[in-house]
């Protein structure tokens, strides 16, 4: 660093390296719009004023200019893409750092996961910031590849892979001093320690509070989430590709902006399809202001706030000192990225990447294809008398209802029920060698025939199928192991679609476009199936995330953490 130069072109005596010329500044800070000039020397702004010079100068008449976004929780596994094709979609579309959870790897590959992401992440033209996976299992009820305690969290930490802990899940652990899981947060010293706390409300949230973990993307309820903002936590409002928050908790901030200080907008779980059609954190800026929020505030909850909350003290606004992560919109009504500069450099122009192709790190974590699967009879289940257990889906949340309901019976066996809307779910561990199958049934997913399969189930991702007929969901299983992972649908024994997953049996190295295709072959093919859900494997997906209420299964059965744990099929 040239420190003499850099201050010799902060004070205008010396022509900056950059700079973008009458363009409108949303100030952070003192929240108004300044029409001025931004210099730039290196990977740093060194002046916002009038009269810079540029050897490179970008006329902004008209145009504004904002900081680089920050998604503040995400999983890049859930777009399925590699951390490279990620970029490309989302670096052209303003984002400049997010914060990943990469459990998702974590689950199915162990450190060798955490591993891979960190080398494919590193030399990307944007901040890929590692959350160290804390609930590797998410609960004592999911089965991961491999169970990762306090000294591989303290691994992850010393080696510079994670720069925070991973959203601490296991809240019940938290409420009752798990020794496993209160050795992970202790060892995670001074780091940003991120929360998930789904309806935890009273005295159990100052309880789970004590842990440090003061952050929650999981509120889907105004009350809830002002609780947990009055109580000392981040608020981190989640609009992704199958939950949408937004519109619900957008009152907390219309009620008074000042609160848009400590809350934030992030993904939590998008897809190819939905940043391609709709986008990443600027389609949540255009929401929050079609829902009534002032554009300063709403650009704070992509920015400063998430820079703020993680201790990033040289990011999330435009000023001196700060990295030149830079967006030029077109408008504040479009939020349309026209030039996007990473550290001074220009790396997205027009949407499109400017250094593209991206190269693949090529050596990642794969699956296993030896998986051991049931035969359609190990999906049967035999009638005990009674009602059963169903779980509910509602649709654009991640949260399920325990339904208890009559059983369609046919030779002594419980099948699904079309007619209701009622079919089979198995989930089979893919992860070890235990061969185990949970079995129960699913409302609100509209097949009346074939069936779904999926290796994404959150968050151990073992092997998980929906089906009409035993017969189907055996063929769709063996085609995910075929693949090695990814998504599946089947009619009559018959293969309609595929989506390969390679990387972890969750990403694909294709390009975003490639990746694009594929999915939207798929879910043509599960409409064939019945099925009219939006994104409806990214709904399948959530139907085994046991710290999520209400009724989950995973390939130990049925789980309802609030109501004990393991719960029987029939009741």
């Amino acid at each position: 660093m040239n420190v003499k130069s850099m201050l010799a072109q902060a004070r205008g005596e010396k022509t900056a390296n950059l700079v973008i010329s009458n363009v409108t500044v949303p100030n952070l800070f003192s929240f108004e719009l300044e029409v001025t000039d931004v210099a730039v020397s290196g990977d740093l702004i060194v002046g916002v004023g009038e009269g810079y010079s540029g050897a490179r100068t970008v006329d902004g008449t008209g145009k504004y200019l904002v900081p680089g976004f920050i998604d503040g929780h995400c999983h890049i596994e859930s777009t399925m893409l590699t951390p490279e094709g990620f970029a490309e979609l989302v670096l052209p579309r303003g984002t400049t750092a997010v914060f990943a959870d990469p459990h998702e790897i974590a689950n199915t590959s162990g450190m060798a996961g955490l591993e891979y992401m960190h080398r494919a992440s590193r030399s990307l033209p944007m901040d890929v910031f590692l959350n160290a996976p804390s609930c590797v299992p998410a609960s004592p009820f999911e089965t991961p590849f491999d169970r990762l305690d306090s000294m591989a969290l303290d691994r992850m930490f010393r080696k510079g892979w994670c720069t925070a802990l991973g959203e601490v899940m296991n809240y019940p652990g938290v409420l009752e001093g798990d020794p496993d899981l209160w050795g992970k947060i202790l060892v995670s010293g001074d780091q940003v320690k991120t929360g998930h706390a789904p309806g935890l409300t009273g005295k159990d949230l100052c309880a789970y509070l004590l842990s440090r973990c003061d952050s929650d993307h999981e509120s889907y309820e105004l009350n809830e989430a002002m609780e947990k903002l009055r109580r000392g936590m981040w608020v981190m409002i989640r609009e992704g590709a199958s939950e949408h928050n937004l519109e619900d908790l957008a009152p907390m901030i219309l009620q008074d902006e000042r609160r848009g200080c400590r809350t934030m907008m992030v993904s939590d779980d998008l897809n190819v399809p939905h940043i391609l059609s709709r986008g990443h954190m600027d389609e949540k800026l255009r929401m929050a202001q079609k829902l009534g929020i002032s554009f300063l505030t709403a650009l704070r909850m992509v920015t400063l706030s998430a820079a703020d909350y993680f201790g990033l003290k040289d990011r999330g606004a435009i000023a001196p000192g700060y990295r030149a992560d830079m967006v030029l919109i077109d408008s504040m009504e479009n939020c349309r990225a026209e030039m996007v500069w990473k550290d001074g450099e220009l790396v997205a122009e027009n949407g499109s990447l400017s250094s593209y192709p991206l190269v693949r790190e090529g050596h990642y974590p794969s699956p296993s294809k030896t998986t051991e699967l049931p035969d359609s009879e190990g999906l049967k289940v035999k009638f005990q008398g009674g009602d059963i257990r169903v779980i509910g889906i509602k649709p654009g949340q991640v949260v399920t209802e325990h339904l208890v309901m009559s059983p369609k019976i046919k030779d002594d066996l419980v099948i699904s029920d079309v007619e209701k809307d009622v079919v089979k779910m198995a989930v089979v561990d893919r992860n070890t060698d235990s061969g185990r199958v949970g079995i129960g049934f699913v409302h609100g997913i509209g097949l009346t025939g074939g069936a779904m399969a999926s290796s994404v189930a959150h968050d151990a991702h073992n092997f998980g199928v929906i089906g009409t007929n035993d017969d189907d969901m055996v063929s769709a299983l063996r085609e995910l192991r075929r693949l090695g992972g990814g998504f599946v649908s089947v009619l009559d024994g018959e293969v309609l679609s595929s989506l390969p997953l390679p990387v972890g049996g969750l990403m694909s190295q294709g390009s975003p476009e490639e990746v694009m295709e594929q999915y939207e072959r798929m879910e043509i093919s599960v409409e064939k199936l019945g099925c009219s859900l939006e994104h409806p494997f990214m709904v399948m997906a959530f139907l085994s995330l046991s710290v999520i209420p209400t009724l989950k299964l995973t390939d130990q059965g049925y789980v309802d953490l609030g109501a004990g744990g393991l719960l029987d099929l029939f009741v």
